[in-house]
């Protein structure tokens, strides 16, 4: 695998929808659409030897999408996926399955040294095995002034605590979260009482973030950088469902960035690829060539 590749980690798994299963996963989703921009990416985590674990490496094999996948002795992740009348999911996720138990291998240190940038999450991070190994990973890639380490903050069922959330903080330098996971982490951090955007320019201080990412659902979504904010709508679009609009906005406003472009258009794509996202059914369509040229 080349040098500068982009990693998505983390949690590999079904989302069993009411018209079937589809393959899910932040992780996985953020590392196909980061390949459709046309950059070297590739997907961490862990699946059963399982009939379910087999389908999902078919899968991601029959996208293209590199993959550093471990078989381990736990069941292949499922989450029970209901949609609301808004298209909004809401999630039941099995636990103890094989994504808690990402193992560290010599493959994973040989990629980290050969990472340009990550993007990993809290729930991965609910079992001390794979926030062993992701911590890890982190602590082995190679650090420029180039480097892109985001944590999508992804507060589901409870499976996180203030401890992981800080942690993470502190090895991010991109923060990405939405409106509510912003009040429950202010809540947490004692910080309740101020506007979203003040938060956003606390963290940004406090954790020497490069840039914070701020998604409002239809309200739309803020860049915060030093000194300077980004504030786009949300486009209005026909909504099939919104499972895996916020891993391609990430995908794409990452991509944008190591192309070299400037944030407002990053953040541009990242907006108007969201949006085609919501569009379609499921995590993983084909973007069209006029997204991602």
């Amino acid at each position: 695998m080349n040098n500068n590749v982009v990693v998505g980690m983390g949690e590999a798994l079904w989302d069993v929808l009411p018209e079937g299963k589809k393959i899910g996963g932040a992780p996985a989703n953020f590392a196909y659409h980061v390949s459709q921009f046309g950059l070297p990416s590739c997907v961490v985590s862990a699946v059963g030897d399982d009939a379910l674990g087999d389908e999902i490496l078919e899968n991601l094999t029959s996208k293209g999408l590199k993959q550093l996948i471990e078989k381990v002795p736990y069941p292949t992740g499922t989450v029970q996926v209901e949609i609301d009348q808004a298209g909004v999911p809401q999630y039941e996720i099995k636990e103890n399955v094989a994504w808690d138990n990402i193992p560290w291998t010599t493959s994973l240190e040989t990629l980290a040294k050969k990472t340009k940038a990550v993007c990993f999450g809290s729930l991965a991070q609910r079992n001390v095995v794979s926030r062993e190994t992701i911590n890890r990973f982190l602590d082995t890639m190679p650090r420029d002034e180039d480097t892109l380490v985001v944590f999508d903050v992804n507060l589901r069922q409870g499976f996180y605590n203030k401890e992981i959330l800080c942690k993470s903080m502190e090895h991010c330098n991109i923060l990405k979260i939405n409106d509510e996971e912003l009040v429950t982490v202010s809540r947490m951090f004692g910080y309740p009482g101020i506007d979203l955007q003040d938060k956003c320019w606390i963290l940004l201080g406090k954790y020497n973030l490069k840039m914070l990412i701020l998604t409002c659902g239809i309200n739309g979504s803020y860049v915060f950088t030093p000194g300077n904010v980004s504030f786009l709508p949300t486009p209005r679009v026909e909504v099939a469902d919104t499972v895996g609009a916020g891993d391609s906005f990430t995908a794409a406003f990452i991509s944008c960035v190591l192309k070299g472009m400037p944030v407002a258009e990053a953040h541009r794509r990242a907006v108007a690829t969201s949006a085609f996202v919501c569009t379609c059914n499921g995590a993983m369509p084909v973007l069209p060539d006029e997204y991602t040229k």
